[in-house]
């Protein structure tokens, strides 16, 4: 034995996946659940409650590599990290936008021009209103459950005739306890 130690930083948990695999088990998924399910509904529920599930993985995953020691008690700290280096972990870039929205202080939009499960769906004529995308916005969902803030995230496409594919927007609507802990944190520091 040399008694050599491999550096820390070379362990890889997780073995990154291609693309082409992704696209094709993603899509035989979608397929199989377009089976399965009796609505566009249904489809999206399944969708995101598998992403929710994998959220909660992935937070602490990201939590663990991060050395995040302390717990995020800020709403807007919570969602920057998951428009940067949870989007960075799980589809190679950083999301396009994240902005407040201007009439309600507790809603929160995350935007994505080319989202990667859009990419590569064939789903049939009658499933045209189905958006893949509840499965990110089930990713998000248990990501900020997890890190203690409940929220409905809902997925919206937008269709805009210069660009070539949809921009998906991320619709976060926090839960009411998390204004009130926001408030009484604020109230505690004063």
């Amino acid at each position: 034995m040399s008694g050599r130690q491999p550096a820390k930083h070379s362990l890889n948990i997780v073995p990154t996946v291609s693309l082409s695999a992704f696209a094709y088990l993603f899509s035989e998924y979608i397929q199989y659940l377009v089976d399965r399910a009796n609505s566009i509904g249904e489809l999206e529920e399944r969708l995101d409650k598998v992403g929710y599930d994998v959220g909660v993985r992935v937070l602490e995953l990201l939590s663990y590599r991060e050395k995040v020691l302390r717990r995020k008690t800020d709403v807007l700290d919570v969602l920057r990290l998951i428009h940067g280096p949870a989007w960075q972990y799980l589809f190679g870039k950083t999301a396009d936008d994240l902005q407040q929205a201007a009439h309600d202080a507790e809603e929160y939009y995350i935007r994505d021009y080319d989202l990667l499960v859009c990419r590569y769906i064939s789903i049939p004529r009658s499933y045209e209103a189905f958006n893949p995308g509840a499965l990110v916005a089930g990713l998000m969902r248990g990501m900020l459950d997890s890190a203690g803030f409940p929220a409905k995230v809902s997925a919206v496409l937008e269709r805009y005739k210069e660009r070539p594919r949809p921009v998906t927007t991320f619709i976060v609507r926090m839960e009411p306890a998390v204004r009130e802990r926001t408030a009484y944190l604020e109230a505690a520091k004063r």
